[in-house]
């Protein structure tokens, strides 16, 4: 499996805009819903790594799945406090970001479940 890859990077990168946006709820003092997408928008990356690492192809494709499955969650999560208006916040890019991550790990998960079939 490849290191440094645009999925790895990617989903670093959302992960650190996802901190940030988990404390500026936080200052505002909105916890319960900043923890929620805390815990789902890092764990794209965190499954990203684990699959990286991975030892055979099924579970490559189980991680990646995993990430896959815990992107439309923070999507879910994004969509929920934009639209609520609970903390005013610019949430254009993290939903950008969230759709493209979105689109790769799709893509990802059904060429490996392509390959293994």
């Amino acid at each position: 499996m490849a290191s440094n890859s645009i999925i790895q990077q990617k989903s670093f990168d959302f992960a650190l805009k996802i901190i940030k946006l988990y404390q500026v709820h936080r200052k505002k003092g909105e916890s319960i819903l900043a923890r929620q997408i805390l815990r789902s928008g890092t764990s794209i990356g965190a499954n990203v790594e684990e699959a990286l690492a991975a030892q055979t192809r099924k579970e490559f494709h189980s991680k990646m799945t995993i990430a896959f499955k815990e992107c439309r969650e923070t999507r879910y999560w994004l969509r929920l406090l934009k639209t609520s208006g609970i903390v005013p916040y610019d949430y254009a890019e993290c939903l950008k970001d969230v759709e493209e991550l979105n689109r790769i790990l799709s893509s990802i998960t059904k060429s490996t479940k392509a390959e293994s079939n």
